[in-house]
């Protein structure tokens, strides 16, 4: 019997960032621009790929548009949600999708082999699956701010990711036909700590730690200000990077 996955995220703090997220989203200056970059991708492979899906489940898409792009070009699609409900480290429901496209959320699964696997499953023959999520490489400066805040006793704030090296064995451990992996890196430049930690809120990137970190308290919270102030440029920008991982493959 193969061992239980460790225990990295847990599914009820995951589940209150993205619920919180979708919230945020109702704000008309919330940042959704990670979002959207996936999105734009995902059509983009798709239209280079020329598959058009008769049926699509997505998988973490708030905004619909993925959904809705879907729907306009003649698919049935189903959509849901892990801030809702869904398991992605589950078998699905349902089966024999054309396409299955997970929209930022498979970084803080702690099963990912298993939740590739579930997707594999859920297409049907021939079937393209696309997975985008934050991966390795992402925000660098508050990784190294957030070091300067905690002092001599250093916590562990952000999540660990996965870089282009796992993906592809991942994928071969799924058992994905074809697979490809690929990262690309955006960038956001920010005048204060407080404005790129809500970013991060904005878009479910908040802790979902299962021993979730104590808090900054207010002495960490100004070190981690003055490191964000030493990390400006001459305009008092900190310009952070966001590696976007994407996984693609079929139904063998």
């Amino acid at each position: 019997m193969a061992a239980a996955p460790p225990t990295i995220f847990s599914s009820a703090r995951r589940a209150a960032a993205r619920r919180r997220a979708a919230a945020r989203q109702r704000r008309p200056d919330a940042a959704r621009f990670l979002l959207d970059d996936i999105v734009e991708d995902a059509l983009e492979r798709l239209a280079f790929l020329r598959h058009a899906p008769r049926r699509a489940l997505v998988i973490g898409d708030w905004t619909g548009a993925l959904a809705n792009a879907l729907r306009d070009a003649g698919a049935e699609v189903d959509e849901a949600e892990p801030g809702s409900g869904f398991d992605e480290e589950r078998p699905y429901s349902r089966a024999g999708y054309n396409l299955v496209a997970s929209v930022g959320t498979l970084d803080t699964v702690n099963d990912l082999p298993g939740a590739l696997i579930h997707i594999r499953n859920a297409l049907a023959p021939g079937g393209l699956a696309i997975a985008a999520f934050v991966g390795a490489e992402s925000l660098p400066m508050l990784r190294g701010i957030m070091l300067e805040s905690d002092g001599e006793r250093p916590s562990a704030r952000i999540h660990p990711l996965v870089d282009v090296r796992a993906g592809g064995h991942l994928l071969q451990r799924a058992g994905w036909a074809d697979p490809v992996v690929d990262s690309r890196t955006l960038t956001a430049s920010y005048r204060s700590l407080d404005r790129l930690v809500g970013d991060l809120r904005d878009q479910g990137l908040s802790n979902a730690l299962a021993s979730p970190p104590p808090p900054v308290g207010k002495a960490g919270l100004a070190r981690a200000r003055e490191a964000f102030a030493a990390q400006s440029d001459a305009e008092g920008r900190v310009v952070e990077s966001f590696a976007i991982l994407t996984l693609s493959g079929r139904h063998p």
